[in-house]
């Protein structure tokens, strides 16, 4: 499966009102050279909900944040569930560089993390 970028498609979604594929269709993996990809995920609270406009630049701040970084290969918003998800090459810290960023443009998107039960 070929990395797609980034794209608008959050708002092609919502208005043809078709179910998203699921995403293990459409996630990449591995990068060109085979590397296994990591990723993450961000609620974005009742982003469907939002007028057209909230949402395009809800979308393009994300957009922006993500263009500035080379290890980003995909990303999706699903406005079905409010849910971003990017795929990425690894890099120790980028998860949490990228989130930042994107939380700096777009406060309410929440990062989605495992807990271990551990305390800090």
């Amino acid at each position: 499966m070929k990395p797609a970028r980034f794209s608008s498609r959050a708002v092609l979604t919502a208005q043809t009102a078709k179910p998203a594929l699921p995403m293990w269709k459409i996630v990449p993996t591995h990068d060109e050279n085979g590397k296994m990809l990591t990723d993450f995920m961000m609620l974005l609270p009742k982003l469907r909900q939002q007028p057209k406009v909230y949402i395009e630049r809800t979308v393009l701040s994300i957009e922006t944040v993500l263009a500035c970084y080379r290890e980003v290969v995909f990303a999706d918003v699903n406005l079905s569930i409010n849910v971003l998800w990017v795929s990425l090459r690894h890099r120790s810290g980028v998860v949490l560089e990228i989130a930042g960023a994107i939380r700096d443009r777009v406060p309410e998107a929440l990062l989605v993390g495992h807990y271990t039960g551990r305390e800090a």
